[in-house]
């Protein structure tokens, strides 16, 4: 995969040498050379850590045999 370059240098998750630590730091260093520019910067956050709480898995992994 690193060879053929199918995933990007900004993916941080399950990449040899990088982790939630490096992301965060990364997303950081990106927003505040931004707004040192003085640049617009709009921010979504999005939590779906509680979508997994409602799964109802017996349903999922039937759909995902199919």
């Amino acid at each position: 995969m690193d060879s053929r370059k199918v995933i990007g240098s900004g993916q941080h998750g399950f990449m040899k040498g990088k982790s939630c630590l490096s992301s965060m730091i990364s997303f950081h260093d990106e927003m505040t050379g931004l707004v040192d520019e003085r640049r617009a910067v709009n921010l979504v956050c999005l939590d779906f850590i509680k979508v997994f709480y409602t799964v109802y898995y017996n349903l999922l992994t039937d759909k995902l045999m199919k």
